[in-house]
């Protein structure tokens, strides 16, 4: 009887949230990186060097970094429906005004609003499944959820190169129309958040009383599973050594992760004469393989339910493509090697953030979540930032690929000496793999 209610429950839950999380996701990655594509145009416009565009996209997650952890105390104080709607209109708004920027300082100033608006909306998410999701499924939902990173990327890249080719409408850059084309949505599904989420289990309609009841009831056991090991504070759990340890994996991962895709457009236009249209085409390619690599290793991490070395394996992949990408820039080579690297990077999600709520609960995982995020998100400044200045101070993007394959080295190291961290979740009572929803 369990059984039938857990596989009716899941698949109601995964059709109510996972569509939403990978939309809003895919507009907030829209938002977050068509930066990148119009570098191609604004860095000529506006007259900045590569270290400026750099350092301006980069202060984007300084903004994340500050407001992080308060926005995600504040989305478990006053419910994820309404704060997540608020995150999503407010950087809508502020993506769009990126469009009147008229030179580095007002670019920075800009993406220093984004970022405070859309700090809490990762990390927000990955609380809210907490809410719904047993533990041996956290790794294929958040892996589910991210994919809509990758094909932000992979379908952005088109989209937003085809706008910057309306260059002239309105008397507009082509830049300033795709970022007020590509805000609009958001704002829209932010509303929209308003009428469909559902702050707890408890009040969802949309599933029967036994399974809210059998939510409720699988939920609590995991709990009490791990709180019985420790209950944290906010300020215990944020600066536990096993948290620093993951902030310190999750950084190298992001630095090396975003350092690379800010400027995989420029990297490839650098390759040859090609029109931004085929660039935009190109830049699909990596982001497609990290699609794949995200839903495929989140399950697998699931099915074997281990986390570290999955997260492991992501990091040593992703470390040896940036490698190849510095060893062979300027060929053809080098764009399959920041494929490897891709998927490497997305291979890592699922496991990684399946690995929080192992040992934290209520408000303290609130906040840690969001302070391993934003710790993280500062690799989106210094990453861009550091690949700027090689290539100014060089000609090439190799030197910038080589230090941000050091890195996941580094994010390598810390896994497979430190992370070990027991899932006290496991003990609980579970279906089979056979009998899981799919």
């Amino acid at each position: 009887m369990d059984a039938a209610i857990e596989k009716s429950a899941m698949r109601k839950i995964y059709l109510r949230l996972l569509p939403f999380a990978i939309l809003s996701y895919f507009l907030a990655y829209i938002d977050r990186i068509n930066v990148s594509f119009a570098g191609l145009t604004m860095r000529g416009d506006l007259d900045m060097s590569a270290t400026a565009f750099g350092f301006a996209a980069g202060t984007f997650y300084w903004g994340y970094f500050i407001f992080e952890v308060p926005s995600n105390i504040a989305m478990e104080k006053v419910g994820a429906r309404l704060w997540i709607a608020r995150i999503m209109i407010t950087w809508g708004i502020l993506a769009g005004l990126t469009a009147l920027v008229v030179g580095p300082t007002s670019f920075s100033v800009l993406r220093f609003l984004l970022g405070a608006a859309e700090a809490g909306f990762f990390p927000g998410i990955v609380l809210y499944f907490t809410y719904w999701f047993p533990s041996y499924h956290h790794a294929r939902i958040v892996s589910g959820f991210l994919v809509g990173l990758p094909i932000a990327v992979a379908a952005g890249a088109p989209i937003s190169t085809a706008l910057l080719g309306l260059d002239g409408l309105f008397g507009l850059r082509g830049w300033q129309i795709m970022y007020i084309a590509e805000a609009i949505p958001t704002i829209v599904i932010g509303i929209l958040t308003l009428f469909w989420l559902t702050d707890r289990p408890e009040q969802a309609k949309f599933l029967t009383a036994d399974e809210r009841t059998w939510l409720a009831t699988k939920l609590a056991a995991e709990r009490r599973a791990k709180e019985a090991i420790r209950t944290f504070s906010v300020w215990q759990g944020m600066f536990d050594p096993k948290v620093l340890l993951l902030s310190l994996n999750y950084l190298g991962i992001v630095t090396a992760s975003l350092g690379m895709l800010i400027f995989i457009p420029q990297i490839i236009k650098s390759l040859g004469t090609f029109s931004n249209m085929t660039v935009g085409w190109l830049t699909m390619i990596p982001y497609i393989c990290g699609g794949i690599s995200l839903v495929v290793w989140g399950r697998v991490s699931d099915k074997m339910n281990e986390r570290r070395w999955n997260l492991l394996a992501a990091c040593v992949v992703s470390t040896a493509g940036l490698v190849m990408a510095g060893l062979t820039m300027g060929t053809w080579w080098a764009l399959v090697g920041m494929s490897i690297a891709a998927i490497g990077f997305y291979g890592s999600k699922g496991p990684f953030w399946a690995m929080p709520p192992m040992f934290l609960t209520g408000t303290a995982a609130a906040a840690v979540i969001a302070w391993i995020n934003s710790i993280g998100n500062l690799g989106g400044f210094f990453g861009p930032w550091y690949v700027g200045v090689m290539k100014d101070a060089t000609g090439s993007y190799a030197g910038g690929l080589y230090g941000l394959a050091l890195l996941g080295l580094i994010a390598s190291f810390v896994c497979a000496f430190f992370l070990h961290i027991p899932d006290p979740a496991s003990r609980v009572g579970r279906l089979v793999p056979s009998q899981q929803t799919k």
